[in-house]
């Protein structure tokens, strides 16, 4: 059965009558009975009662118009639908987030999502790791990650900077440098450094331990598992923490953060997803780089934080 034909006879059976159907379709009247004809052969039954001088439906094509209105209004969301699946404007997006970006960068990309694009559903993950993310975009668990880069993309995955960041440093509130405008790296020295975990589990904590060992110390480490818990422990007053500018975005009693002094150490957020993504992927992707370089970020104001 043709939509072609459908169309035509629901429009007939609204008119009941071919001429003012046939100008409405912008058709010949003969074409339209044509069409009429055709379906009626294709179905074996007869639609309309053509013994009068209106076009009237038999009970064969009462419930064919009936039904026929319902199947072209699912055919033509349906068709609406695909279409906006097709410019990526529908569809379910998977996002995961290094803990370092997880209190800035996160709930800007979830706003701009939702403003620019409400179709899409949201799966929003944080505090993960970056090796960790990058493993769950391989097994396509995730669809696009945010995260702290290091050494080469993965096979099928790419892996693009968005932005560099300065570090930081996150001090208890009673620490003796808490005060100070500034911070010099090599006078926390004798401190313990809070970090992200060691090896393969985090990029973090070999590069704020080159930006210590480039100041001229080697600290003890406290190892912790999220950038929540870092800051928490440093609140504790357990040891001091290097972290993204971003992280100031995590607000707990009992912290201050603290530039240092110098030369900023920086270091990259970078977003990765497959080399060749689905079209709600692609525009994901773009607000978050859109949301990334933007300065809407949910960073407190500098002064006592």
């Amino acid at each position: 059965m043709e939509i072609r034909l459908l169309r035509s006879f629901v429009v007939l059976a609204e008119e009941q009558h071919f001429g003012r159907a046939a100008a409405r379709l912008h058709i010949a009247q003969p074409a339209l009975s044509q069409q009429l004809k055709q379906l009626e052969q294709q179905l074996g039954v007869r639609l309309l009662d053509r013994s009068t001088r209106r076009a009237e439906l038999t009970e064969a094509g009462r419930l064919l118009s009936e039904r026929a209105r319902q199947a072209l209004a699912v055919i033509d969301r349906t068709t609406a639908d695909l279409a906006l699946v097709s410019a990526g404007r529908v569809g379910r997006v998977r996002l995961g987030f290094v803990g370092t970006a997880t209190y800035e960068l996160l709930p800007s990309v979830a706003r701009r999502m939702r403003k620019e694009l409400p179709g899409l559903e949201l799966e929003l993950r944080g505090e993960l790791l970056g090796p960790d993310l990058l493993d769950r975009v391989v097994r396509d668990e995730l669809d696009v990650a945010v995260l702290r880069p290091s050494g080469s993309a993965p096979a099928g995955l790419r892996v693009e900077e968005l932005r560099r960041e300065p570090l930081v440093v996150v001090l208890p509130r009673d620490h003796r440098y808490a005060a100070c405008e500034h911070v010099r790296l090599s006078d926390l020295a004798g401190d313990p450094l809070v970090a992200h975990p060691s090896g393969r589990k985090s990029t973090m904590q070999p590069l704020v331990l080159d930006a210590c060992r480039a100041a001229g110390f080697e600290p003890e480490v406290i190892e912790v598992g999220e950038t929540g818990t870092l800051v928490a422990v440093v609140a504790a007053g357990l040891g001091v923490g290097l972290v993204p500018e971003a992280v100031r975005a995590l607000q707990l009693d009992g912290v201050v953060y603290r530039p240092l002094t110098g030369p900023p150490i920086e270091v990259p957020l970078a977003l990765a997803h497959r080399v060749d993504p689905v079209p709600a992927v692609r525009r994901a992707a773009a607000v978050i780089r859109a949301a990334a370089r933007s300065n809407d970020n949910d960073l407190p104001p500098r002064g006592d934080t």
